[in-house]
């Protein structure tokens, strides 16, 4: 009979074992999920931060131009006498 009740505490506790297991594996399946989506996010972060980067240098680039270009204006008009 003791025989029995070990039989039946070791298969209840492999099914609830394998019960964990399975909830364990779907929970890992999700946060491997997650871990790609934000994988793709900081991927995605990295080219906007790159893209701002070259519209900074444009920007600084086209200050500089708009800079000169008043300087040359001030000389034209000195030039002129206005």
């Amino acid at each position: 009979m003791l025989m029995w009740v070990w039989i039946a505490v070791v298969a209840v506790a492999l099914i609830v074992l394998a019960w964990a297991g399975l909830r364990l594996s779907g929970r890992l399946s999700e946060l491997s999920r997650a871990a790609r989506k934000l994988q793709r996010r900081q991927e995605e972060a990295m080219r906007l931060r790159a893209g701002a980067a070259r519209l900074e240098q444009t920007v600084l680039s086209l200050q500089q131009r708009a800079g000169q270009a008043q300087e040359q204006v001030e000389r034209i008009q000195a030039g002129l006498g206005k």
